[in-house]
């Protein structure tokens, strides 16, 4: 694909046709001018070494370098630019419960806003390493897969709502699948993967997802942080109403500690209660400081490849010929024939 990066200069190339009618009517009024002081074939005669078409090919070469110029500055680019990127580190995938249960706010802001807030500080820590972010309910999606820029990591972890999965619901199996999916073969790595959840789960299901993909993803630790309280409370609707179960009662959720637990430890993990200050963050990076690293190369793609270079060489070559030209006649280049006379 072909773009300016600064299409306004080439507003610029409309001052070309500008000064080409301008030197076109000073043309005319020379001509004239030359006329009322005698025959034009006279005139030329007695003038042997003036050249108007060499004076129309230096205006011309000088039209041809502010157009070049003004292309340049509006900086051409092309394609996609291709770069290798070395970095130490290891693998994350962040899965985030999006079930409505997580709209709750016995955790202030929300039980959502804080997994977000707390999983956007991890990722800006592990600017090193491969990210993935995973967003689950009754089933489980892949947002992004591993990667090295954490921005966009952060900027989808921002737009999670409870419509970014359509089935509700809270399946930790499927999100602990789902996120081991994005694991690379290395086996040398260290995985880890970061569960942002209030366990509202089948907790069977759950552990045996756990200890399966402790099993066959080598250098693996899941890492649970639950997010919620005991005492629990109630999921708020839009129109300000709060969620209610079939005979009309208000349900009320609450935190399932011990789901939480045995699935850190099924996963060689650790289990992490979120609460109001950032110790859950800190012991979080903690560990994952002590895991496993290797140096991996990535390809990385900048959006565009500056084209300017291919410009700027005509623009140079535009002026040397140019300045080479003379509007008199050279002795030496008459012989070739280059301008022959008007």
């Amino acid at each position: 694909m072909f773009r300016f990066a600064h299409p306004l200069f080439l507003y610029g190339l409309l001052l070309i046709p500008l000064f080409t009618a301008g030197y076109w009517l000073l043309c005319r009024q020379q001509k004239k001018r030359i006329a009322r002081l005698g025959n034009p074939e006279l005139m030329a005669a007695l003038m042997p070494d003036v050249s108007k078409k060499r004076r129309h090919v230096k205006f011309a070469l000088m039209m041809l370098i502010l157009g070049l110029l003004i292309v340049m500055l509006a900086r051409p680019q092309n394609g996609t630019k291709k770069a290798e990127y070395k970095n130490q580190g290891i693998e994350a995938v962040v899965a985030i419960d999006v079930s409505n249960s997580m709209l709750c706010e016995d955790v202030k802001p929300s039980r959502l806003e804080k997994a977000q807030m707390i999983a956007g500080k991890v990722i800006e820590n592990l600017d090193n390493d491969r990210i993935g972010l995973v967003a689950f309910a009754g089933n489980a999606i892949t947002i992004l897969p591993l990667t090295n820029d954490n921005v966009s990591a952060k900027l989808f972890l921002d737009d999670l709502n409870t419509s970014s999965v359509t089935v509700q619901g809270t399946d930790v199996a499927d999100a602990i699948r789902r996120a081991c999916s994005n694991f690379s073969d290395n086996e040398s790595v260290g995985k880890a993967l970061i569960l942002f959840t209030d366990a509202e789960d089948h907790e069977e299901q759950a552990l045996a997802a756990a200890r399966k993909a402790h099993t066959d993803i080598p250098n693996l630790r899941i890492f649970v942080l639950s997010v919620g309280t005991a005492n629990g409370g109630l999921i708020p609707l839009p129109g300000g109403e709060y969620k209610t179960d079939d005979t009309g009662k208000e349900v009320v959720t609450r935190l399932n500690e011990s789901v939480g637990k045995e699935i850190a430890q099924a996963g060689n993990g650790l289990y992490i209660h979120v609460n109001q200050s950032d110790q859950a963050e800190k012991r979080l990076l903690q560990e994952i400081s002590q895991m496993q690293t290797v140096e991996y190369t990535s390809d990385l793609y900048a959006e565009y490849d500056e084209q300017f270079v291919a410009v700027a060489i005509l623009l140079i070559l535009a002026i040397c010929a140019e300045v080479c030209i003379g509007e008199r006649r050279h002795k030496f280049l008459s012989t070739l024939k280059l301008f022959k006379k008007s």
